[in-house]
């Protein structure tokens, strides 16, 4: 399907999509970079109940495994798990993660927010632990964690979402064929790399540029294996991200360069193959990840559909109607829509 629904508020493509309250940004965050740096700016969260720590093994002979944090409603309502994936240089904690976990626990279903390898809240306690580190096409990682969770967890099914990198990542699992995943969701994913690679590292986007570097340095920096060692021996040569990309991400893990590494691991050229309902939220004033390799695409009968608000900047979606972000009133839609 193709149109616009409501006052220009919102572009829908690919398979049939429930019905989605239109988004209207939240005064005073107007502009795309006040959408995406609210988080930043206010940092609330929402309380969580206590959750219980998972260590998942992932099972590929480094030893490394993905942790997370899990929160079952007060009573068992039969619904399946919510698995939520963080975005590049976040963890469990991030705000909008804590924010989603809230809102789909408190819809009665238990939520697992799970950390990509090397990630985590004690972080010095997560480089200690991984030998490897996450990347954009770390799809392999998220399926052995789902496989090691517990019968009793998984016996109603999965549902994902995942977010900015974590959202890439979550529809490449899902191309791939996620065993046991009934519906999944990306919000903000940069699914062309490369494209979103040039976008970030545009003079306008110097301070994000600038920030994103300083923490991916962060975690480099302390972390063992080949990835800290890699950094730690380029760290003079990395100028940006692409540096980083090539001199680093790339090497550890198996890619001939940061380019081979974009092509390899854009989940956009996989979406056909993509067979349970899956929706892509991406706003079309994102300033991080250039809304045209969403338009570009020929999208075609396959699970996955897009809505493409015309506000909500990067992982932002801050409206006018209602406390916690549009997204995840979208989100809960297509959960709703399979169950």
């Amino acid at each position: 399907m193709n149109g616009v629904e409501g006052p220009s508020v919102l572009f829908t493509a690919g398979r049939a999509l429930p019905p989605l309250p239109p988004f209207r940004p939240r005064f005073p965050w107007i502009t795309g970079d006040l959408q995406t740096l609210r988080n930043n700016l206010i940092g609330r969260k929402p309380p969580l109940p206590a959750g219980t720590r998972l260590s998942l093994p992932i099972g590929d002979g480094t030893g490394d495994a993905l942790t997370g944090a899990l929160h079952k409603p007060a009573e068992d309502t039969s619904k399946p798990l919510v698995v939520l994936i963080h975005g590049l240089t976040g963890d469990e904690d991030s705000t909008n993660i804590v924010t989603s976990a809230a809102w789909h626990l408190g819809r009665g279903h238990a939520v697992l927010r799970l950390n990509l390898r090397g990630a985590g809240p004690v972080r010095e306690h997560a480089r200690a632990a991984a030998r490897r580190w996450y990347h954009a096409g770390a799809s392999a990682d998220v399926r052995a964690a789902l496989g090691a969770l517990p019968g009793n967890l998984k016996r109603h099914g999965i549902l994902i979402a995942g977010t900015s990198l974590g959202g890439n990542l979550v529809l490449k699992l899902l191309a791939e064929g996620g065993d046991g995943v009934l519906a999944g969701a990306a919000i903000s994913a940069p699914i062309d790399l490369k494209a979103s690679q040039l976008r970030i590292m545009q003079p306008r986007n110097a301070v994000y540029h600038r920030h994103l570097l300083s923490a991916m340095r962060a975690d480099a920096v302390r972390s063992p294996g080949e990835h800290g060692a890699l950094y730690r021996a380029n760290a003079r040569r990395i100028r940006s991200i692409y540096d980083f990309d090539d001199l680093v991400v790339a090497p550890a893990n198996g890619f001939a360069g940061a380019d081979d590494y974009y092509r390899r691991c854009s989940a956009g050229p996989m979406l056909d193959a993509i067979t349970v309902p899956t929706l892509l939220i991406h706003a079309a004033d994102d300033p991080w990840i250039p809304a045209a390799i969403y338009r570009a695409r020929a999208w075609r009968d396959s699970g996955a559909a897009l809505a493409m608000p015309n506000g909500g900047g990067h992982v932002g979606f801050h409206g006018a109607d209602h406390p916690v972000p549009w997204h995840n009133h979208a989100i809960a839609a297509l959960f709703d829509g399979v169950l």
